[in-house]
């Protein structure tokens, strides 16, 4: 395994540019998840990785070494594609050996003893004398996995390797893939636009946006602590919900109070998570928190234990997380409240967090 360093990357072509000046380090042995929506700039960094993409400028860095004009096969790294791209004409265990036996100098033996050890780590031993389509998209996609990993490169690189799959066996192969890094401690960038297999793989993602980056931490860290608006909304399923400051005095006075003079002006934009707001029955007889709303109950989904209320509060449609058997039926009038300690302030104009708790 091997440290990775991009410093400064950029992507240009004639008359656009796909990543802008990207400063990005990945640790040896940690699973880093570059996630954003499609033409963000991710699919290009990796390629950039692989020596598939050229550099425009910048320097990259794997082991330490300089390999910025390096070939793809100076690199010591692995690609697993969306595709899987495997020989239909061969069997699993000649697609697995194949690179080798054309790359390498090593002995045959040494290459099918590489091969069974991949094919017991992945469980697909007794797929080894199949071909392609004989195999189900799960069993491509280890096959494909084992390829990889019989080459033992230093840096493993995947290109959004699930998204052929089906939501149930995309849930599985997350587990795989978890357990696969878990077992052997290697290296992966990994591309998805799917931020739930960001948040699930990945030992920190990197959010990208418009060929930038956005911000980089830990799972938790970026759903709870977004930088920009854009990240708050990106990360997380069901995402952000976005609300005005209430126009009631006391809930100016309080945002002032809290957070600063600035987050009690119409120029900001409160951020909450759909299980950060509370909602509190508009029957008279409740205490109303100094930040609250009033709306309407437009449907209600249940899942089970939980249950999503959406609520109409002025011009905005709200998510609002609560209990499965919650009494809350289309139409109630209630108030929603506000966890004071998840709230976030952003500006309205720009992107970014206007005021942090005082």
């Amino acid at each position: 395994m091997a440290a990775i360093s991009l410093q400064g990357i950029c992507k240009r072509y004639r008359d656009h540019t796909a990543v802008h000046h990207l400063d990005l380090e990945v640790q040896a042995g940690e699973f880093m998840v570059l996630v954003g929506p499609s033409g963000c700039g991710k699919s290009t960094t990796l390629r950039m990785i692989a020596g598939l993409e050229d550099i425009t400028q910048g320097r990259l860095l794997i082991g330490g070494k300089d390999v910025t004009h390096a070939e793809p096969h100076e690199r010591d790294i692995a690609m697993v594609f969306q595709s899987y791209a495997l020989y239909p004409h061969m069997t699993v265990q000649m697609n697995m050996a194949f690179g080798l036996l054309r790359t390498s100098k090593l002995a045959r033996a040494e290459i099918d003893a590489r091969v069974h050890d991949a094919a017991e780590r992945l469980r697909i031993t007794e797929l080894l004398g199949r071909r392609p389509n004989e195999l189900s998209g799960g069993q491509r996609q280890r096959v494909a996995i084992g390829r990889a990993l019989v080459r033992q490169p230093k840096v493993f690189l995947f290109d959004e390797p699930l998204s052929n799959l089906d939501a149930k066996l995309r849930t599985h192969m997350r587990g795989e893939l978890e357990w696969l890094h878990a077992e052997l401690g290697i290296t992966i960038v990994y591309v998805t636009h799917d931020q739930v297999e960001a948040m699930t793989l990945g030992t920190r993602i990197a959010v990208m946006d418009g060929g930038r980056l956005q911000q980089v931490g830990a799972p938790m860290d970026i759903y709870r602590e977004p930088a920009t608006r854009f990240v708050a909304s990106f990360i997380g399923s069901p995402e952000m919900n976005f609300l005005s400051p209430p126009v009631d005095p006391a809930a100016q006075a309080w945002l002032a109070q809290q957070y600063g003079d600035g987050a009690s002006r119409h120029g900001v934009v409160l951020g909450l998570r759909p299980e950060e707001i509370g909602l509190v029955p508009d029957d008279g007889r409740a205490v109303v928190p100094p930040l609250h709303w009033n709306g309407t109950v437009q449907r209600i989904e249940r899942l089970g234990a939980d249950a999503y209320a959406q609520i109409q509060v002025g011009n905005s449609s709200v998510l609002v997380r609560t209990l499965g058997d919650t009494a809350l039926e289309a139409g109630h009038v209630t108030r929603l409240t506000a966890d004071a300690q998840r709230l976030r302030v952003f500006d309205a104009q720009g992107d970014s967090v206007l005021a942090v708790r005082a």
